[in-house]
Order: structure tokens, then C-alpha cells, then sequence
């Protein structure tokens, strides 16, 4: 049976073929003399060709041979071409498998130093709706961060590669400014730009050994897996007011250079798993961690000590917690557990009595927080944001910061 790139070589030179037959047969044809009487020739050759002096005449045979050289050579480096382009076609029909031995690669993913390799995504990774859903979540979060910005992210390949954005975005969450230029056009200016940000991000996270699977490189060559991981990891790290896709995972192709020769190989990186196992080592460990950690039976001894001391004194208000977790988590009791603890009563209109969106409950925790630091405590480790998303780890330690203060406080 033949294969298929011998038929595609056979079928070019079909079609070459056919193509030089035809202009054989247009040349026969323009050549052909049509049947006059002697005298009407005659008078047709004195009509169109008028007598001539003799040294013209000699001088037009000269040209005539000149361009019928040059004709002749213009054929034949035609026919020339013709070849080359046949054999062209057929080396690179033989060799097509081995240049794409799998998704399709752009020419600028083939230049790769020696030793070198590039990682791409996988294109049935980019149409994969966990992770475009994914993708989804988090620009939606950039916007709502930036919202006082007015910057309006729509691509995260073609909005964030620069720089510009991540900058605004870390110091919107970490709430210090970065000293580096607003707007930056050459491509020098935005790695530097990209560098100073990058710094930033992992001083925050290198105490907790994340594992960054970013650089300047990958962010400003829009490399969207690196664009990923670095969002997730600020999300995570600052505890940010959405709810990621669990279980997102992507396949990227990664291009190696080696003695010259490009070796692919395919590999799968998790970009989420559930919510607990991606807030694990977000904070410091303390001893909350350990008694999680290695006595979870104790955990029990302690959350019934703090519900104990907790209702010791909003029985008080008639109120009774059974739920240190989600009791807590819209910041009313720990407003009014703060105002019973320091013997005041807090303004109704300082809080939200009935707090319905994540901000407002957010506000109530901070507002408990300021009180307690008005309180002479210091300021406590969790965040508010980490309370009102049910970190019981979190309340556990606001609580706890209460207990070993006012436990003797009737």
C-alpha cells in the first residue's frame, strides 16, 4: 500500500506535469498560421511589415535571438523551481511527523539555548472549563480588589505580564508601596519593574517555604501557568473573599534543548487541591498547630475551656455560644464579648448588628480587633478574614488571646 507522503510527492508532479503540457500546447497553438492565398499574405506581410533598411534588419535578428536566449533562460530556471519546490514539499512531508510529535509549537518555542528548556501549556489544558473557571474567579477577584483603581483585568496573559497590575495587587493586599516607576514601556523597564514585585511577593512568602513556580521570565513571556500559580499564591496567603475551583490541574509541554535536539515531555501540575490542604502553611505554626497536629483528641478539652469562658459572660446579654467556629465568624459576639470583658457598652452604629455580606462581617472582626488593642492586647496573629472563612485555628487564637487575659475577670 502506498503511503501517504509518496501520493501527496506523486500528485505534485501529476500537477507539474499538467502544467507544463498546458503551456506547451498554448505555445503550439499562438504559433499556428492560418491558410491565405499567396497575394493575401503578400499583401498582409507589406500591411504589417513595411520594408526596412538593411542594416535594421540585422539589427532586429540580433535582438530577436537575444530575447529568445533569454526566454530559453527564463524557462528553464522556472523548470528549476518547479523541482526544488517538489523536492521541498516531499522532505518536509516525510519530516512533518517528527517536528510535531505532539500539540501544534510555534517557531519562537523552538528557540532554546543548550540546556535550556521552556514549558508551554497544553492547548486541551486551555479549553479545560475547570481551569477556565478557575481563571474566571480570579480576575474577578483582581477587579474587586482594584475596583478604586479603575483597572479592569480581562485577560490574565495580556493584563498582567508587565507588571503593572501585580504591582497595584500587592500593594493593595500587603498595603505597602513599592518604589518603582508607574508606567514602563520597554521591555527592560517592565522586567524591572516584574523583578521589584517578584521580590516583594516572595519576601512575604519565603518564610513559609512556598514553593514559587514563578520568575521574570515566565510572568513577562505570558506564560500563563506561572501567571496562575503567583495569584493563587498571594490569594491564599492573604486570605482572599473567594471560593477557588478544588482539584484544577493542568497539563503544560515541556521543551528541552540537549545536544542540540528538542526533547518534549508532557507533565501534570496541580494548581488546586481542597480548601484546608491549600490554607496549611499560609501562617506561623504555633501551638495550635501541634495540638492539631499531634493530640487532636485534646482539641476538644480546649474548645469546651474557651466556650466555657466565653459564656461565663454574654449570659450576661442572654446569649450562649455552642459553636466557637461559626459563631464567631460575623464578629457580633466578639464585639460585644469585648465590650463585657472591658465594662463599656459599644454604639450599636460602630458595627453591624446583622451583618449579611462578607464585608460587613469582615468590618466587625477588625472592629473587635481595634478593641481588643484599645484593651492593651496585642494586636492578634489571625487575620479577620481568616475568622469570618471559619478557620477555626484562627478563632481558636483570637479567643485563646482573651482567655489568658481576662480569664479572671468576672
Amino acid at each position: 500500500m502506498t503511503s501517504p507522503d509518496t501520493q501527496n510527492i506523486s500528485a505534485v508532479k501529476i500537477s507539474s506535469f499538467f502544467l507544463l503540457t498546458d503551456i506547451t500546447l498554448t505555445s503550439a497553438l499562438l504559433s499556428v498560421k492560418f491558410f491565405t492565398t499567396p497575394r493575401e499574405n503578400a499583401a498582409e506581410q507589406m500591411a504589417t511589415n513595411p520594408a526596412k533598411p538593411p542594416g535594421q534588419t540585422a539589427k532586429m535578428k540580433k535582438d530577436e535571438s537575444l530575447l529568445g536566449k533569454l526566454g530559453g533562460t527564463l524557462v528553464r530556471k522556472k523548470k528549476l523551481k518547479e523541482v526544488s519546490d517538489l523536492q521541498a514539499e516531499g522532505k518536509n512531508t516525510i519530516n512533518a511527523p517528527l517536528l510535531h510529535p505532539g500539540p501544534e509549537l510555534l517557531p519562537e518555542d523552538m528557540l532554546l539555548e543548550e540546556n535550556s528548556e521552556k514549558t508551554i501549556l497544553d492547548p486541551t489544558s486551555r479549553e479545560d472549563l475547570n481551569f477556565k473557571d478557575l481563571q474566571k474567579v480570579l480576575i474577578d477577584w483582581i477587579n474587586s480588589e482594584l475596583e478604586e483603581d479603575r483597572i479592569i483585568v480581562k485577560d490574565l496573559e495580556e493584563d498582567l505580564y508587565d507588571g503593572q497590575v501585580l504591582q497595584k495587587l500587592f500593594e493593595k493586599l500587603s498595603g505597602h508601596k513599592l518604589n518603582v516607576a508607574e508606567v514602563t514601556q520597554s521591555e527592560i523597564g517592565q522586567k524591572q519593574k516584574l523583578q521589584t514585585v517578584l521580590e516583594a511577593v516572595n519576601g512575604v512568602l519565603r518564610p513559609l517555604d512556598w514553593s514559587t513556580e514563578w520568575s521574570v521570565d515566565s510572568i513577562h513571556s505570558k506564560n500563563l501557568v506561572s501567571i496562575v500559580y503567583l495569584l493563587l499564591a498571594l490569594a491564599i496567603y492573604y486570605v482572599a473573599p473567594i471560593r477557588l475551583p478544588e482539584h484544577v490541574s493542568v497539563k503544560v509541554i515541556v521543551i528541552k534543548k540537549k545536544e542540540g535536539i528538542l526533547q518534549t515531555a508532557h507533565v501534570t501540575k496541580q494548581l488546586t487541591s481542597t480548601t484546608t490542604d491549600m490554607m496549611i502553611g499560609r501562617s506561623e505554626r504555633d501551638a495550635f498547630d501541634t495540638l492539631l497536629d499531634h493530640a487532636p483528641d485534646k482539641l476538644n478539652v480546649v474548645k469546651t475551656s474557651l466556650i466555657t469562658f466565653v459564656n461565663k459572660h454574654l449570659n450576661k446579654l442572654n446569649l450562649e455560644v455552642t459553636e466557637l467556629e461559626s459563631q464567631f465568624a460575623d464578629g457580633v459576639y466578639l464585639v460585644l464579648l469585648m465590650g463585657l470583658l472591658e465594662n463599656y457598652f459599644v454604639p450599636l452604629y460602630n458595627f453591624y448588628l446583622t451583618p449579611e455580606s462578607f464585608e460587613q462581617k469582615v468590618h466587625n472582626v477588625s472592629f473587635a480587633f481595634e478593641l481588643m488593642q484599645d484593651g492593651g492586647l496585642q494586636k492578634p496573629k489571625a487575620r479577620p478574614e481568616d475568622v469570618v472563612n471559619l478557620n477555626l485555628k484562627s478563632t481558636l487564637r483570637v479567643l485563646y488571646n482573651l482567655f489568658t487575659n481576662y480569664k479572671n475577670s468576672e
